[in-house]
């Protein structure tokens, strides 16, 4: 609901807010391709029409640009969506991120599929490509993972994990715990929104009995997962924004803006003399 970010969101879908001129949503939409995904089902509700808006066709806005010569920037909104196939699945009462998922089961059919949040943006698409290779070779659910400080585990979902990582930062994991007590915390490992999952999980979701809330929580079923056969993390060294609030999202255009060939060193100059 982004409530994180009222006013703004009261019209503007969270997903949509930019990173400098790109929704956030895009930019997920980007790290798929880059990681080989064709098609992407969009989890959204029945009061968020703009961002289906977003997907549809604008011919009208499309010939205005090629007639005052901005052809690169209707080259640019021609592609949206054109390199997948964008479905889109409801969920239009707010019970949880594994609702959400469960929402996309007509969808997803029977195939591994890549579960990513919106509001974390990742600086490549190399951690998912991993994490999509590993699925199909070992058959089992991923979840990407991040190191932090002991005294903040307690506030993520921290993986239990099954040895060592290895040299390409993999990792077994036999459980997870949701917001552990520092002393009960089994690593200092925790997940992070992106999951390549099995589809098992949606049966999995079925049995999950809603927690706080009346929500249906992910971890609880990939917890299932895991007892019964092969899981996985990755820990990957991957730059990666928080924009779920409004100083990680800000964070975020700064750091991605100075980055930025077209107006980074405008952007860096301004900057410099401001601060």
């Amino acid at each position: 609901m982004g409530t994180r970010f009222l006013p703004a969101t009261k019209a503007v879908p969270k997903e949509l807010l930019p990173i400098i001129d790109t929704p956030a949503l895009q930019l997920i939409i980007d790290e798929c391709v880059g990681a080989g995904i064709d098609h992407i089902v969009v989890v959204t509700s029945h009061a968020k029409p703009a961002i289906e808006a977003y997907f549809a066709e604008a011919p009208e806005v499309v010939a205005k640009l090629r007639s005052t010569g901005r052809d690169h920037v209707a080259d640019h909104l021609e592609a949206i969506g054109r390199d997948v196939k964008i479905s889109f699945a409801y969920q239009d009462v707010a019970m949880g991120l594994g609702h959400a998922v469960w929402c996309a089961r007509d969808a997803v059919g029977d195939q591994p599929f890549a579960v990513l949040l919106p509001d974390e943006i990742m600086g490549d698409s190399s951690l998912l490509a991993q994490m999509c290779d590993l699925c199909e070779t070992t058959g089992g659910s991923v979840v990407g993972l991040k190191e932090v400080p002991h005294e903040e585990v307690s506030a993520y979902g921290v993986i239990q994990p099954v040895g060592a990582l290895d040299e390409q930062g993999v990792i077994a994991i036999s459980n997870m715990v949701e917001k552990p007590a520092l002393a009960d915390a089994p690593s200092d490992l925790i997940i992070i929104g992106r999951y390549v999952l099995t589809a098992d999980v949606f049966e999995k979701l079925e049995r999950v009995q809603p927690g706080a809330g009346g929500e249906i929580q992910l971890t609880d079923a990939l917890r299932m997962q895991a007892a019964e056969g092969t899981f996985h993390g990755v820990l990957r060294d991957v730059r990666r924004y928080d924009t779920g609030n409004p100083l990680g999202w800000l964070t975020a255009v700064v750091e991605i803006a100075l980055d930025d060939e077209r107006i980074g060193p405008q952007f860096r100059s301004w900057l410099q003399d401001r601060i």
